[in-house]
């Protein structure tokens, strides 16, 4: 049966309408010049990823713009799309929520058929600003040291964080998670608190070596850790909630000297991305990455969207072509104005176009107030929407949650980025994948204040569509085996 999804989608609800999910299956081959499968949504207009009739390419080129998809020049390796399972996150989903609503949200969220297959998830190590309190997993009293690490323990995620971790890798057994710091112990800093300061010098030994058990413990619980970030966003220090200034040149030396080394001692394959802050910012990781021995021990950087453009990520491309962009995290919120779902829908084809292999957003549940939070951001949104205000309490997916369906459903980790030319904002904006089983996705954007048609060119054949203004499809098909 059809399953419809309340959404939270400032000025008014909506329904999600997860149509494809209903039948559980994959697009089927087709013949040569066949169906194009289409999911579309409008902002503020139910049904949300509504399933639209099949169109066929043909050999007639309609007199309107032409979106060319070529899967012959091949980009990025795409690993996925997500969101934080933060402290706050998790507390929401998990004592909010009854086990059934619970079940029904990570189906919603996780399951590649029945929901949107989100396959990244980023887990702040300790607290964030969104959590219910401020620890780490090496507490120790006022004074004390433990440079030994002999307290470290990742107790307080056994309460419900990794329960729920178990439970997104049961629907999605490829998910990634990628993990990151907001500060290590306080003790280990100038500060002697999580909030404010740097790293001891004297601590980069052991703030090396707690990656490798936080992995290590982590991977007991038959949770893998994909990747690893030293230190979310080094170069700001926040005064009511965890974090750490940490320069290039330190972030370098404590990679080259201390925690490369110290993951390879312990066998760990584990990958790590420098840098995780804004792409206005990349002299940081330019910095870092020009360091031939820290090098050596990253796979590439992880960026944000606070500040900058995606295009900043063209130049890290250009600099170094072997390493991976992954843009770890931008959080949608009240700030926002006009039409959401463009801007969510623009960030992820501005993103991979500029050669991201990932587009994770922030919290994946917030509550109806935006909460709980230690600090920092108080109008951050949320994939989902937990409001527990109502008896019995909601999930509503919001504006994100349609954005990363849009992707998530149909664009499978290890697709490729191919060649589509775009229109630029204002006009139609659009990117281009395809699936290791040979399916091509092309998402496509309205950003005009007009209905635009459309042809889609592939292979010498032509499709025609027509998107309304701010409108958002995305289209699916199977090229034929060959004969």
């Amino acid at each position: 049966m059809t399953k419809r999804f309340i959404v939270a989608h400032s000025p008014m609800a909506v329904f999600a309408l997860l149509a494809l999910a209903s039948g559980a299956r994959a697009f089927p081959q087709m013949p040569s010049g066949t169906k194009i499968e289409i999911v579309e949504s409008i902002e503020n207009r139910a049904p949300a990823l509504e399933k639209k009739p099949p169109i066929q390419f043909g050999k007639t080129q309609a007199s309107a713009l032409t979106i060319r998809v070529d899967e012959s020049t091949k980009y990025q390796t795409i690993d996925g799309f997500g969101a934080s399972l933060t402290d706050s996150s998790a507390w929401l989903l998990d004592k909010k929520l009854s086990p059934q609503q619970r079940a029904e949200a990570f189906d919603m969220l996780f399951d590649p058929q029945k929901g949107i297959g989100l396959s990244i998830l980023r887990q702040p190590m300790g607290a964030s600003d969104f959590a219910l309190s401020d620890y780490s997993y090496d507490d120790v009293s006022p004074g004390e040291k433990d440079f030994k690490l002999e307290k470290f323990s990742i107790e307080q995620d056994r309460a419900y964080i990794i329960p729920l971790l178990k439970q997104a890798l049961a629907r999605n057994p490829n998910l990634k998670i990628v993990a990151s710091p907001w500060s290590p112990p306080g003790w280990m800093k100038t500060s002697q608190s999580m909030i404010f300061g740097a790293l001891l010098p004297e601590a980069y030994p052991a703030f090396a070596n707690y990656f490798v058990k936080f992995i290590q413990a982590y991977e007991a619980e038959g949770i893998p850790i994909y990747a690893i970030t030293m230190q979310n966003e080094p170069l700001n220090i926040p005064g009511n909630y965890p974090g750490m200034g940490m320069t290039a040149v330190e972030q370098a030396a404590f990679l080259r000297d201390h925690l490369g080394p110290a993951l390879k001692a312990a066998g760990l394959k584990t990958k790590v991305f420098v840098f995780d802050h804004n792409w206005d910012l990349i002299a940081y990781p330019i910095s870092v990455l020009s360091d031939p021995k820290a090098a050596a021990f990253a796979a590439g950087t992880a960026t944000h969207c606070y500040g900058g453009v995606p295009t900043a990520q063209d130049e890290l491309h250009s600099r170094f072509p072997e390493k991976e962009i992954w843009m770890t995290e931008c959080s949608g919120g009240e700030w926002q104005k006009g039409n959401l779902l463009e801007q969510q829908i623009r960030l992820i084809i501005s993103s991979t176009r500029s050669w991201a292999q990932t587009v994770v957003l922030w919290n994946l549940a917030l509550d109806q107030n935006h909460e709980p939070f230690l600090g920092g951001c108080t109008t951050c949104r949320g994939v989902v929407t937990v409001n527990h205000a109502s008896s019995p309490a909601q999930v509503l997916p919001t504006v994100d949650f349609i954005a990363l369906g849009h992707v998530g459903k149909f664009v499978k980790p290890g697709a490729r980025r191919i060649e589509s030319n775009s229109f630029g904002q204002g006009s139609l904006e659009d990117v281009a994948f395809q699936n290791r089983d040979g399916s091509i996705v092309l998402l496509v954007l309205n950003g005009s204040g007009a209905s635009l048609p459309f042809n889609i060119a592939w292979k010498g054949e032509f499709a025609s569509y027509r998107l309304s203004p701010g409108a958002v499809a995305t289209f699916v098909w199977q090229p034929a085996s060959p004969k």
